[in-house]
């Protein structure tokens, strides 16, 4: 990772004109800047959250699971509250690029230790989610193949090929990425309000309701775990700073993308969730997603817009969740990336690729852990093929709301991190509305987790005494342990390492003109 001064090759290309620099074995320790600007940004950002994979995977799960009808509520509270997130988060995108984002942020304010134990939340949290969504997506490719050539089909299959075709666009230059997450994203948004309009044009029995928006339809005992599955649904926005080294102005484009894609996602997901209630009528919205599950959308379409539109939507539902496989994965691979320059973990990892300036390393990891865990769930699957209990109510389910726990355990923690930074910098008053709203997010999101916790096992349908109701929330709290632990054993082993964490490119810029100034 380099504490010591650059020498011969590796100095010439540090101190010779930006047109030679190359990020090839991390000499700058950076990613390439000027790769991506505010639209293709918010075009990557979206396509995370998957609009189509929400409103069809998502929110029926969500009414089915949990029998709670107000969702759509929901979505405008959860929104609420990371909009009074993100004015304290988005200021400190101004003052902390890195492609860590929420571990930089956490270290910066909190101290390297708690960074590190952040850090590992993150790596864990979002690859878990990437890793979920092989489990959809082979399935919904088993599922077309059997209902259009008859044929039966492993939903493994399809999904290890998700895993290698990711893996291959993952090498790519973001750029190239961000213009194929786009065209998937614009289709698949279109296609949704297309079925949203017809759902409320052609109600249900009980017509065109606005009881989902009830504060009444919010009791259940599942709301906890409820507002986990909101939550994932937005999970995608916070990922804007994660970028902040690649685009061309991230002083102003990181946080507009933010708070653009919070607006996007908060009336996208609720008015999406409304029509269904409308669609289905308020009172049957459960009993028809518990009948139908993800394919609540595809009967609904089916009976107002034709089987023509129903199989092209099930294509871009395909193709939506291909989408958020490649985002997550981006993500995955630079927090990785992060982490390896901060010493968090191999200095390999933190290196890019020649040709492309992307990730390479945190990329292939990424997918070998994907492997790892979709064979994992491959060979311990004992039902017939087109049973959905492995690949969705297990690999994709689980992982989710697993990962979504972890997000918003950082983001409560990132909140209260942006409001120590900027009263440690003398900065209180100056900043004091925007800490304020960072100490309402920190109190709310930090009420989501312990509520996510407490009812997780309405989302396993187990007994509160069954073992996984405990271990997979556990996971969260392994990765923050050996977090911490290898934040504490850098502090004692090698305390200028740890106090690097979260500095990211810029200590090693200060290293750079300290050895310059040392050999002048």
């Amino acid at each position: 990772m380099g504490n010591h001064p650059p020498h011969g090759r590796n100095r010439a290309m540090l101190t010779g004109s930006t047109t030679g620099i190359s990020t090839f074995k991390g000499e700058q320790r950076a990613l390439r800047a000027d790769r991506i600007g505010a639209p293709a940004l918010l075009l990557s950002v979206l396509a995370a959250t998957a609009p189509l994979m929400v409103v069809a995977g998502v929110i029926p799960t969500t009414f089915a699971t949990m029998g709670i009808v107000g969702v759509p509520l929901l979505f405008v509270i959860v929104g609420a509250v990371l909009i009074l997130f993100s004015f304290g988060y988005a200021e400190m995108s101004r003052h902390v690029h890195n492609a860590g984002a929420l571990y930089a942020y956490i270290a910066r304010g909190l101290g390297g230790t708690a960074g590190a134990g952040a850090s590992y939340v993150a790596l864990f949290a979002y690859s878990i989610m990437q890793i979920g969504t092989y489990g959809i997506f082979g399935f919904e490719i088993s599922s077309q193949i059997a209902q259009h050539w008859h044929h039966d089909v492993a939903w493994w299959i399809p999904a290890l090929g998700g895993v290698a075709i990711t893996a291959a666009f993952g090498a790519l230059k973001i750029d190239l990425n961000a213009r194929t997450l786009g065209v998937l994203l614009l289709i698949e948004t279109l296609l949704t309000l297309v079925f949203d309009i017809s759902f409320l044009g052609d109600p249900g029995p009980q017509g065109v309701s606005v009881h989902a928006f009830d504060p009444g339809t919010l009791s259940g005992a599942g709301l906890g775990t409820a507002l986990c599955f909101t939550i994932a649904g937005f999970v995608g926005f916070e990922q804007a700073p994660v970028y902040a080294e690649e685009t061309s102005d991230p002083q102003r484009v990181v946080s507009k993308v933010m708070f653009l894609a919070i607006g996007f996602a908060t009336v996208f997901f609720a008015l999406s969730a409304w029509a269904i209630t409308v669609g289905t009528g308020p009172s049957g919205v459960v009993a028809g997603a518990q009948k139908e599950g993800p394919n609540l959308i595809f009967a609904l379409s089916q009976d107002r817009l034709g089987t023509a539109f129903t199989d092209t939507l099930n294509v871009f539902f395909i193709t939506g969740i291909f989408a958020s496989m490649l985002s997550f994965h981006n993500v995955v691979a630079r927090y990785a990336f992060a982490m390896g320059r901060d010493g968090l973990l191999p200095s390999a990892v933190g290196r890019t690729s020649k040709s492309s300036g992307a990730p390479a390393v945190g990329s292939f990891l990424q997918t070998a852990v994907s492997l790892v865990v979709v064979v994992a769930f491959a060979v311990t699957d004992d039902r017939p093929v087109g049973d959905p209990t492995a690949p969705v109510l297990r690999l994709f389910t689980w992982a989710g709301n697993v990962g979504a726990l972890g997000v918003v355990l950082l983001m409560a923690t990132a909140a209260v991190a942006v409001i120590t930074f900027f009263v440690k910098r003398g900065a209180a008053r100056v900043q004091g509305w925007r800490l304020l709203t960072s100490g309402v997010a920190a109190v709310a999101l930090g009420g989501i987790f312990v509520y996510s916790v407490k009812d997780f096992s309405v989302l396993l349908g187990a007994d509160p005494g069954h073992g996984l109701r405990w271990i997979l929330p556990g996971i969260i709290a392994l990765a923050a342990a050996i977090g911490l632990v290898c934040g504490l054993v850098l502090r004692s082993r090698r305390p200028e390492v740890h106090a690097r964490i979260g500095q990211g490119n810029e200590a090693f810029q200060l290293e750079k003109a300290a050895a310059a100034e040392a050999t002048a």
